[in-house]
């Protein structure tokens, strides 16, 4: 049977590792644009992988999360805030799931 106390300890070691390295390597200010930028968009690209699958899986229809999310983004693109995303992609589940189920 393995240890229990192991396991917490290399995972605390992993995880104090990652947040401690960044703070002892990196004394001064990152002047690259490329890293920057990089490092700028790294939440949105995690957000996005973490929540894209849910989207589709989520919904009775899997054609009806696709045409949630297709809409949802043309809202965001032109300039719909948060809640009239939300709206929009809700009554286009609505809707496909009407009409299709």
């Amino acid at each position: 049977m393995p240890n229990i106390y192991m396991y917490i300890l290399v995972m605390s070691v992993v995880t104090y590792s990652i947040r401690l390295l960044p703070l002892t390597i990196l004394r001064k200010p990152i002047k690259n644009i490329f890293v920057q930028s990089f490092l700028h968009y790294v939440p949105y690209v995690t957000l996005a992988v973490m929540t894209f699958p849910a989207i589709l899986e989520v919904t009775q229809i899997p054609l009806a999360g696709l045409a949630a999310l297709l809409t949802g983004s043309l809202t965001a693109w032109y300039r719909g805030n948060l809640f009239q995303v939300a709206i929009v992609c809700c009554v286009t589940v609505l809707i496909f799931e009407v009409l299709f189920a």
